[in-house]
């Protein structure tokens, strides 16, 4: 099975104020349902494949709104806040299809080796975990992970260091995180200079 890596940028403020809010205004309302139908749609997905989640994922997201979970551990609630930020955040950059999602701590081992911080590394990047508490997913994807875009040039320069004493399989992953990378990099003093907030890189793969 392939697993699909994607990265989006936006303000998590904004996902986070929504999740607290007492009372949602009319564009929150808005954005939570379009947020309910691709929840929707992964339920639907889901009932294809012949899988039943415990809770499903239209219902997780009323419990990630509510703040009440009913269970401990399952994909639903990772899909209902993947679609919280979706609504809010930028659109998708294509990262891949990922057979074994291990392969990138296989990347972080010889890069570290080579002198790229650990926090730097690409499952640093990829695999750090939600931006806000909610149960795990279990022993299946999703995973996601957040990633400060103001860092974006520190990722650029690191790996551009070493890009060229890794090995060529290392090297393609490394190269492939690079280019979002670098527009990130070149793209954050803008938003700086525009007042802009989004300040956050999301990296979901599913």
């Amino acid at each position: 099975m392939s697993h699909k890596l994607e990265m989006s940028t936006g303000d998590m403020r904004r996902v986070v104020r929504l999740l607290t809010a007492v009372e949602r205004t009319p564009e929150q309302e808005r954005l939570v349902g379009i947020a309910r139908e691709r929840c929707a749609a992964v339920d639907a997905r889901y009932a294809d494949m012949g899988y039943e989640p415990d809770v499903p994922v239209v219902q997780a997201l009323e419990e990630l709104l509510e703040g009440t979970f009913t269970a401990q551990t399952g994909p639903g609630y990772s899909h209902a806040l993947q679609a919280l930020v979706a609504v809010q955040f930028s659109d998708t950059y294509d990262l891949g299809w990922w057979r074994r999602p291990s392969w990138f701590h296989t990347v972080d081992e010889e890069m570290t080796r080579h002198g790229v911080p650990a926090d730097l590394a690409p499952a640093a990047l990829l695999f750090a975990g939600p931006p806000v508490r909610i149960p795990h997913p279990g022993d299946a994807t999703p995973w996601m992970s957040t990633f400060p875009a103001s860092r974006a040039a520190e990722v650029v320069e690191a790996y551009e260091a070493v890009l060229d004493r890794l090995d060529p399989e290392v090297r393609e992953t490394a190269e492939l995180l690079l280019e979002p990378m670098r527009v990130e990099a070149e793209e954050w003093p803008l938003t700086v200079k525009a007042g802009r907030t989004e300040d956050t890189v999301f990296f979901w793969l599913s």
